[in-house]
């Protein structure tokens, strides 16, 4: 079964986006090459839920950052070599050689610059798969789990055609029917082996783009397990895009798989959540996450409301949203799915005693499907009294200590239900009443 995650719970934990500032894509988006860059996003878009290919992945990429790896391309380079291929040729090789005489011809008579670009292109890939050779070889020497396509791609490289190209000088003046042979080659016969390698180079892109950032940012990486293990497990668990992060750790299974959240404002809940989150969608693709340790049974999805916002075009109010993404969230649960189910501070949108009934009510009711964690955060903490009777619900909180009467927040996590209530007391320090009265 595919791992199931919507637009909004991407948007809430800020997952994806080339240029969207803070996104975590964007933190591992070191990649050199386009091709790269389109493997970065493949990848990140389509989270794995069979435990042994999420290991296998990231024993890949550990093993590159081990590796210390510099990425040997000229992106360049490998650009103009994937514009060469993606150009087609004649279906056979004498008409390869008439268009090539053609496009010569009329480089020496008018301004046409396509047999210039055809050299090259040609010339952009016979390097590059020099380059593919010396680092295969060398990746070979070295083993690892990566050994398997290593030697899918020595294969290709030493097949007696590309190993003939591969050893050509490119800087010698070569015959026009040599041109029109190897052009042949590249973009007929063995097209499906360079479109290959082209993928091959995309894969080291991204290998060592991520590894790097592992090593750099001293990420490490997740154990996946079944998902019939309904488990979570981290130590000193931070968000990957905070500098300076302050590390909490995890621990939910099958009887303690509700996390019952309190604290004031600002002192981490929401962050603390998306933290999770995150962590969670990253270790299903593979990639490091920010923690001393972590392992996690397969999920099916993540579902998270941590931002609900009306809906003017559906003509939604905030509490009425936030109904509809419950519902949403008890449609997705009762499947019978393996989810990770996310809300912060629900149903504030309403009165307070609709708060505190809807919340109970909901916790509740998403508790009993122990085959999901369920996360919730609230404000109203005398929902937590009512719930201390539950023997998988584990109550945590984030808290706040005063300084001469200043909030100040450790962001580090504790056992039990807070008292804090600092609001307005944030509301006076600002002056907020003074300003009023005058």
């Amino acid at each position: 079964m595919s791992f199931t995650i919507d637009r909004q719970s991407l948007d809430e934990l800020n997952l994806m986006g080339k240029f969207k500032q803070g996104s975590v894509y964007s933190l591992f988006n070191q990649v050199k090459t386009r091709g790269g860059e389109q493997l970065l996003d493949q990848l990140f878009r389509n989270p794995l839920t069979d435990e042994n290919i999420i290991n296998q992945r990231t024993a890949v990429f550990r093993f590159f950052q081990e590796a210390r790896l510099q990425f040997p391309f000229d992106p360049q380079q490998v650009l103009q070599m994937r514009e060469y291929i993606d150009v087609g040729a004649g279906s056979t090789q004498l008409s390869t050689f008439a268009g090539i005489l053609l496009k010569k011809t009329l480089s020496a008579l008018t301004r046409d610059e396509r047999f210039k670009a055809l050299i090259q292109g040609l010339q952009a890939t016979i390097i590059t798969l020099k380059k593919c050779l010396t680092i295969a070889e060398q990746l070979q020497l070295m083993g690892g789990p990566f050994l398997n396509r290593i030697q899918e791609v020595r294969s290709i490289l030493q097949t007696p055609e590309l190993a003939g190209l591969i050893e050509t000088d490119i800087y010698s003046d070569i015959p026009v029917r040599r041109i029109a042979s190897y052009d042949h080659l590249l973009k007929n016969r063995f097209n499906a082996q360079v479109v290959d390698l082209l993928h091959f180079i995309a894969e080291l892109d991204v290998n060592i783009a991520v590894g790097n950032v592992a090593f750099s940012k001293g990420f490490t990486w997740a154990a996946a397990m079944p998902k019939a293990a309904n488990m979570l497990r981290a130590n000193g668990l931070k968000h990957p895009c905070i500098d300076n992060a302050i590390g909490n750790d995890i621990a939910m299974q099958h009887k303690s798989n509700v996390i019952f959240l309190t604290g004031a404002n600002m002192a981490g809940k929401s962050t603390w959540m998306k933290t999770i989150g995150i962590s969670l969608y990253l270790s299903h693709i593979g990639f490091p996450v920010a923690a001393g340790s972590m392992e996690f049974s397969v999920r099916e999805g993540i579902y998270s409301s941590i931002n609900v916002s009306d809906n003017i075009a559906l003509g939604y109010s905030h509490f009425y949203a936030e109904v509809v993404r419950v519902k949403q969230a008890a449609n997705s649960t009762c499947t019978g799915r393996h989810l990770l189910l996310m809300f912060d501070e629900l149903f504030k949108g309403t009165n307070v005693k609709d708060a505190f009934d809807g919340t109970l009510a909901v916790t509740q009711a998403f508790a009993e499907y122990e085959n999901c964690l369920f996360i919730v955060s609230t404000h109203i903490i005398e929902v937590g009294e009512q719930l201390k009777h539950r023997n998988n619900i584990q109550f945590k909180y984030m808290p706040t200590m005063l300084e001469a009467n200043i909030p100040r927040y450790t962001y580090r996590l504790k056992d039990g239900i807070t008292e804090d209530r600092q609001g307005m007391m944030i509301i006076k320090n600002e002056g907020i009443i003074e300003m009023i009265g005058d």
